[in-house]
Parts: structure tokens; sequence; C-alpha cells
């Protein structure tokens, strides 16, 4: 792990998946804002590239799988003997899988690597930043899971995915009321169609339900990060439990 500066700031969150993406865009949103920032990922390359485009901001890369008990046990205890405590965890981490496969012929494997992920390493990250929530003074803090547009409706060939995202809006719910008595504020952005390397194939052409392959709209990142940003800046007594942010065009609402 490498810490940047040595300085603390107030406000502490941790940002996984923070090596591409929607997790980068978040990580160096907050960063700008004066938030410090533990950057957790698989790569400790792409980490430090997230780093370094919020150069000013206080960060502590932390190259993590989230799928891993050891691996996230050790990655809250680098941000709390860094920062002293957590006040946001971005719960950002996520894989799609192997696109465009049909049920009857999807991998065990694949399903297992999805689940463990999207799900377990979701509740994983949860479950470490919610324990220090609890324990920490002040206590209290704020958990933000990615739910996707999937946590409503399928992509066809998307079973994996869609089932662990569904099950994140449970994992979401029951941690929001669990967390009630301790100042634990937990919500959820379902996030359609933004501008990144996992949604590139969208552009030229993605498979719908009516078995049609058409480009679809997306959205600058940017957007998404800047929603992330105004959910994690609002005080405890206030929380943002679902969020939708999405392209506006694209092919969800409606009939398309």
């Amino acid at each position: 792990m490498n810490a940047k500066r040595t300085e603390s700031r107030s406000r502490i969150a941790v940002v996984t998946g923070a090596g591409s993406g929607i997790g980068r865009a978040v990580a160096v949103e907050l960063l700008g804002a004066g938030w410090s920032v533990a950057l957790a990922g698989r790569r400790a390359q792409t980490l430090e590239e997230t780093a370094a485009l919020a150069p000013e901001g206080v960060s502590l890369t932390v190259p993590t799988d989230v799928s891993r008990p050891q691996d996230v046990d050790a990655l809250f205890s680098a941000v709390v003997d860094r920062f002293g405590r957590v006040d946001l965890l971005f719960n950002n981490a996520g894989t799609f899988g192997p696109g465009g496969v049909p049920v009857e012929e999807l991998p065990y494997d694949a399903w297992r690597h999805v689940v463990d992920t999207n799900l377990n390493g979701a509740f994983l990250c949860a479950q470490a930043a919610y324990r220090r929530m609890k324990e920490q003074d002040p206590q209290g803090g704020r958990i933000i899971n990615n739910g996707s547009i999937s946590a409503h409706t399928p992509r066809p060939h998307s079973v994996a995915y869609t089932a662990t995202k569904h099950a994140l809006t449970g994992l979401t719910k029951s941690l929001s009321l669990d967390g009630r008595p301790y100042g634990i504020a937990v919500g959820q952005i379902d996030i359609g169609n933004a501008a990144t390397d996992m949604t590139a194939r969208m552009q030229t052409g993605a498979l719908q339900a009516n078995g049609e392959i058409a480009p679809e709209p997306v959205m600058d990142v940017a957007d998404v990060a800047r929603t992330v940003r105004h959910m994690a800046e609002l005080p405890l007594e206030a929380n943002v439990q679902f969020a939708t942010v999405l392209a506006t065009a694209m092919p969800y609402v409606g009939r398309g």
C-alpha cells in the first residue's frame, strides 16, 4: 500500500473498484472536494493512476480483492491506522462477468466469480465499514452501494450480474434498517449507461430484449460522481435511500 502525503482531513472515504470507471470518477470527485480517500482495487498500478489524477488530494492506495475476507480486513485496518476512522464507504467494486452467455451455458465458475465480487464482496466491505462506524467516536457514517439499473430490470443474458444487483438492494435495505441506532446511513445509487470501459460496447451496439442489436446513449461518468458526492455530503440525519442516474434516452423507461 502507499500513502500520499501525511495530513489527515475531517472526512474519510473508502472507494472500492477505484482503479477505473465509476470508482475512479467518484474517488477523484471526493479528493477534489477535500475528502481523504482510501483507493481500493485489485491492481496497484491503476490505483496509483487514480491518485495521480487528484495530486492535491490526500489518498491511500490499498490493493484489495474484495471477495477475500482477509483483504477486506486489511483494507479497513489500514484506513483506520492511517486516518483514525471511516466516514464513507462507496461500495462499488463489481464485474459483469462473461457477457452474452445464455443461462444454460453459463459456467458455474463464472457465476461464482460474479457472486463473490458483486455480492459477497459488497457484504464484506459493508460489514467491515459498519463495525468501524459503530465503534468509532463520534459514532456513525455512511455506506453507498452501487446497485445499477440491473437492480431493477435485466439485460438479456445477464443472469449472474442481475441476480447480484437485485440482492444488493436487499443488502442496502437491511443495512439501512440495522444502522439506524448507530447513526449509520445506507443508500444505493442505480446507474444506467455511464461512459466507462465496461459500457463502451453500448455505443456501437448492445443486445436488446427483442433480439436486435442497437447502439445506446451514454452519459458522462462525472455526472454520476457528482451525485455520489451529494449523497455522501448530506448530514447523517438525511439519507438518499435510492437514487437512479441514467442516460436520458437509454432504452429503460417505457418501451425504449
